[in-house]
């Protein structure tokens, strides 16, 4: 590790489990298959397996809510504002849960937070049930329900590092990866069959009680108060702007969440997955284009993650992140200039693979390269980062493909990443020497 640049400030603790040694990395097939090393350890492995449940079930409300909206208003534009109503305070709280994950003790809070998304779940079934149809009841309990999972998603994160050993950052990264993609993935798939059986408002209430599964799993956790207790630190926004100047003074950091924006707002071309699916694809069926374009992402990241074994034990952590975020634009660049759907399906799914590699090492970045009481706050601005990129580059996205042509839009943000993550490995050494 470079110490120059960081310090992990990790503790010992006594639910780890017994140390792994390097036979346990297996040959053959094991060696390119998922590490589950940090699932020996019992109390990460309650973390995780509470997260394959609740990552499908956050999926179903994620689908409930749109459709809710849309059955009300008949406006897709009601349902862009839903959106925006639940962005605005999942930064907010994000930013600010970040500095209260290091004041507090993260065990509790987790139990705090959950509970609160399970009761917005259960309130977004009583209207549902009632029969209430008021849009503005939809976006308040939106809008309660990210404030929530803002002030949630930072005390989650930053508690790994206290589970599971350095050595593992990146597996474990990758565990949780896997299961929110294929959340991505499973979750509308179950949302869209389950609809028509049992109704919209019962998806609320499945993910209500799926996050009883989560509450009992945080239950299980070991305390997780702050390793430093010398000092009796306030969960104020100059702790947040504090967060932000310990990343401009370690540049590892900062270089990782560069290399996030870069990839994500020059790079995503979500937007203009409807144009393509209408204009170029439109042969083989505007649904099932459509459909594919927005499937193949993620389940090539669940692909990644299932094979994850092939990378996540490299130690060059900042090197994996920049070919990963090159591999990314690339692969945007085949699928810009692919003229038939198959082509375009498979250059997404490698993307969705590249973005698996980035997502791991920057995670176990995060976490290895900052003291724990700085973990909360940074990964607050990581969520932030990670829910506000793709948004900036509908916006961007969207903008030049109705003035360049979709998919001059598409192959010209690909070359852009590629370019532009060149310049940054090249001009800014840190990131790329970085290892553990």
């Amino acid at each position: 590790m470079d110490t120059s640049e960081n310090s992990t400030g990790r503790d010992t603790e006594p639910d780890r489990g017994p140390a792994d040694t390097g036979g346990s990395r297996g040959r053959g097939w094991r060696h390119w298959a998922m590490d589950t090393r940090p699932l020996r350890r019992p109390a990460y492995r309650r973390l995780w397996s509470s997260t394959i449940v609740t990552a499908v079930g956050s999926q179903l409300t994620a689908v409930a809510v749109p459709k809710q909206v849309y059955d009300i208003t008949g406006s897709s534009a009601w349902v862009g504002y839903a959106s925006l109503a639940g962005l605005v305070p999942m930064v907010a709280f994000a930013l600010w849960g970040g500095a209260v994950a290091d004041s507090v003790d993260r065990r509790t809070l987790l139990l705090i937070t959950n509970t609160g998304i399970a009761v917005t779940s259960v309130l977004f079934w009583v209207q549902a049930v009632t029969g209430l149809e008021s849009v503005w009841t939809l976006m308040v309990l939106l809008a309660l329900q990210q404030a929530f999972f803002g002030l949630n998603s930072p005390a989650r994160n930053a508690s790994v590092a206290r589970l599971v050993p350095a050595d593992e950052l990146a597996a474990a990264a990758a565990l949780g990866s896997t299961v929110m993609q294929l959340g991505l993935v499973a979750g509308p798939l179950l949302a869209g069959a389950l609809i028509p059986v049992i109704g919209l408002a019962e998806l609320y209430l499945i993910d209500a009680l799926a996050l009883c599964i989560t509450l009992w799993a945080v239950h299980k956790l070991p305390p997780l108060p702050p390793l430093d207790t010398s000092t009796t630190r306030r969960a104020g926004w100059q702790e947040v702007a504090a967060g932000f100047r310990y990343i401009s003074l370690h540049k590892v950091l900062l270089l990782s969440f560069l290399a996030d924006i870069i990839a994500m707002v020059l790079g995503m071309p979500r937007a203009l997955f409807p144009q393509l699916a209408d204009t170029t694809y439109a042969s083989y069926g505007e649904g099932l284009a459509l459909g594919l374009l927005f499937a193949a992402i993620p389940i090539g990241a669940v692909l990644g993650g299932l094979f994850s074994g092939t990378f996540s034990r490299s130690h060059r952590h900042g090197l994996m992140v920049i070919a990963a975020v090159m591999a990314w634009g690339a692969a945007i660049t085949g699928f810009g200039l692919s003229t038939t759907l198959w082509l375009a399906v498979a250059f997404l799914a490698a993307a969705g693979v590249a973005d698996m590699v980035s997502m791991v090492f920057r995670g176990a970045i995060l976490l290895s390269a900052a003291t724990d009481e700085m973990r909360g706050r940074m990964q607050g601005v990581f969520t932030v980062v990670v829910a506000g990129g793709p948004r900036l580059a509908d916006v961007l996205h969207g903008t030049a493909g109705a003035a360049f042509g979709a998919r001059t839009a598409v192959v010209g943000g690909g070359l852009l990443v590629v370019a532009a993550m060149l310049l940054l490995a090249a001009v800014t050494p840190a990131l790329r020497r970085y290892r553990i």
